[in-house]
């Protein structure tokens, strides 16, 4: 008997692989079934790394999918970068089509759904700005920059196609920086509309304008009538808190206490600061900053969802490794109960990086108790 429910269950766990990384099962109303709730962001591997060759190669492997379905994730967020993926003429870097193909294979073998997430390219870096380099970022006034964005997406299209539209997602473009709404708005259509040639069915992930703002979400122009979509926002706030200490961040400065809930900066702490981030810093002096304050943030972009009635989805949030671990928990527990509240899903940021809980070099947790409390959320009993 035992051997009978073990090839059963061989069984069933094959048929859902083949269905979830080859088929083009869609529902009877043209709608697909990808459907996300708990996730991470598999980053600094295909995108924001240097490494290439065999440090790339073995640094992210099918355990890495395996350990997040037994801890309870049902899909990943895979940001990769055009200098990854095509050099400088536009030809394709094989090694890394292939890593991204393993990875969509591994995914589906451990029932994860994937966003594929195309997070810099030539023509746009979403931190352009706070790197002294904005006017590296063309793509908005551009046609020929759009038309090459179209373009890396018709060829990611060839090549990932095969994957089954329950399976597999685009997120076209990570945190658009448009100096205007409507420049953004006009690329979604340009884009969308490309996509749809090829693949009426696939869900693509559009986020807002300015960094995937919450506070964006509102100007956003979705295209109607395409149930196969997913809204995406991104969330750090409070920037005090969740990136005390980056360098790349004009914040990273400050050295003084962090609260949280409450007021996070005390007057004392905020008059003993540097005077060149004094100015950004002095909201947090007289703010106050809980979960109500996640609740009302979130609400534009909660509305938007339920005006187009869309999958709503925070695509990257999480508190940098260096910050006080108490505090973040507090902050992580408070969005993970708007999340479940207004049934948000999610990918941290992120899986292994400096704001991750798994630690590849030493192949064992840098913090467990994240894990548990992401864990924890009450969306996973739905």
């Amino acid at each position: 008997m035992k051997k009978t429910f073990f090839y059963l269950a061989l069984f069933a766990t094959a048929m859902w692989t083949i269905t979830a990384c080859t088929s083009k099962t869609e529902t009877t109303d043209g709608e697909n079934n990808f459907r996300i709730r708990r996730g991470t962001n598999v980053s600094h591997w295909l995108s924001q790394s240097e490494e290439r060759g065999e440090a790339r190669r073995q640094h992210i492997h099918e355990d890495d999918f395996e350990r997040l379905e037994q801890l309870g994730f049902d899909f990943v967020r895979i940001p990769i970068d055009e200098v990854q993926f095509w050099d400088e003429e536009g030809n394709k870097l094989p090694e890394a089509w292939e890593l991204l193909d393993s990875a969509l294979q591994w995914a589906g073998k451990h029932h994860l759904r994937a966003i594929v997430d195309l997070h810099i390219i030539r023509s746009h870096y979403f931190n352009a700005a706070n790197e002294g380099d904005k006017a590296a970022n063309t793509l908005f006034t551009s046609e020929k920059a759009q038309q090459d964005l179209i373009n890396l997406w018709y060829q990611l299209s060839d090549v990932l196609k095969g994957y089954s539209t329950d399976s597999v997602a685009y997120e076209f473009m990570n945190e658009p920086v448009a100096d205007e709404h409507e420049q953004w708005n006009q690329l979604v259509a340009k884009v969308h509309k490309a996509l749809r040639e090829r693949e009426p069915k696939r869900t693509l992930v559009i986020g807002s304008n300015r960094w995937q703002g919450y506070e964006t979400m509102k100007y956003l122009k979705v295209p109607e009538g395409d149930k196969n979509i997913i809204l995406s926002f991104h969330y750090y706030n409070p920037m005090i808190l969740t990136h005390y200490g980056a360098w790349w961040t004009p914040l990273g400065k400050y050295k003084g206490k962090v609260n949280y809930p409450g007021v996070l900066v005390s007057r004392e702490d905020y008059e003993a600061a540097p005077d060149s981030i004094k100015e950004a810093l002095e909201p947090f002096t007289t703010q106050e900053w809980n979960i109500d304050r996640i609740r009302a943030d979130f609400k534009d972009a909660i509305d938007v969802a339920k005006k187009y009635n869309l999958q709503l989805f925070c695509g990257e949030w999480g508190v940098y490794e260096p910050v006080n671990r108490d505090l973040a928990y507090k902050w992580y527990k408070d969005m993970l109960s708007v999340f479940d509240e207004f049934d948000i899903a999610w990918t941290t940021w992120c899986y292994d990086a400096d704001f991750g809980f798994w630690d590849q070099a030493k192949h064992d947790y840098k913090d467990k108790p994240l894990v548990d409390i992401l864990m924890s959320g009450e969306g996973l009993k739905k």
